[in-house]
């Protein structure tokens, strides 16, 4: 499923005044292997469970090189060395300095699927946590990701935990088009939220401009990132 991603979309007001779901029993018998499409969605979507956890394993399958395409400032050769040291930024931030990353370069915009379930096998055991970005979220790489995690899962007896990121802005409460009977909460405390924060910040490239021009306007603008300050995540169990 491949979703318009423009506009507002939907306001965090509207979800705060909707979601109400169960909270997910989480254990952490080995470090969770956490898999985003482009630097930052880690980040977005789990980094208060990544903080909880006190561990994580990354899988950074592309390097973000696509995030601005005609900037006048960086090429994307520039924008993908940048990225990786956002994501290592970020990592210290959440106090995982040392957790490793498996960076495969594959191309932003163009995951190739069966390269990347065959990654991430090895990488997994029975129970196992394997975050990745959601199969049905609308955004191509993000649904590779998801599709591919769940092949690997499937054949390893992973456990997968999805999360949405752009979900938040195409979709609207109740939403037909979204498995609302697999979503659960993941609480997080005040420290866990403050890491994330501060997690979210160190991706400069995303949630500020890259200078005046239109091409290089902030990817993460106020108005999104407010979906990912709650004081818990969703994943889809």
């Amino acid at each position: 499923m491949v979703t318009a991603i423009e506009g507002l979309g939907t306001p965090e007001s509207a979800w705060q005044s909707w979601l109400d779901l169960p909270e997910l029993p989480l254990s952490f018998p080995a470090a969770p292997l956490v898999v985003a499409a482009h630097p930052d969605d880690e980040v977005l979507g789990v980094a208060g469970l990544m903080a909880r956890a006190g561990a994580a394993e990354l899988v950074a399958v592309t390097d973000g090189e696509a995030s601005h395409p005609g900037s006048t400032v960086f090429t994307p050769l520039e924008l993908a060395k940048l990225r990786r040291a956002e994501t290592a930024e970020a990592l210290t931030r959440l106090g995982l300095a040392g957790a490793p990353v498996h960076r495969l370069g594959q191309p932003d915009g163009g995951i190739d699927e069966d390269a990347l379930a065959a990654a991430l096998v090895p990488l997994l055991t029975p129970g196992r946590l394997c975050l990745a970005t959601w199969r049905g979220d609308g955004h191509p790489d993000h649904e590779a990701v998801g599709r591919a995690a769940a092949r690997a899962c499937a054949e390893t007896g992973a456990r997968l935990l999805e999360y949405p990121i752009w979900t938040w802005h195409w979709a609207e409460p109740g939403d037909e088009r979204v498995p609302w009977e697999r979503a659960r909460r993941v609480s997080l405390d005040p420290a866990q939220q403050a890491a994330k924060a501060a997690a979210i910040s160190a991706f400069v490239s995303q949630v500020e401009p890259l200078g005046p021009a239109e091409a290089d306007a902030a990817i993460l603008p106020p108005h999104v990132l407010a979906r990912f300050a709650r004081p818990y995540e969703v994943v889809f169990a």
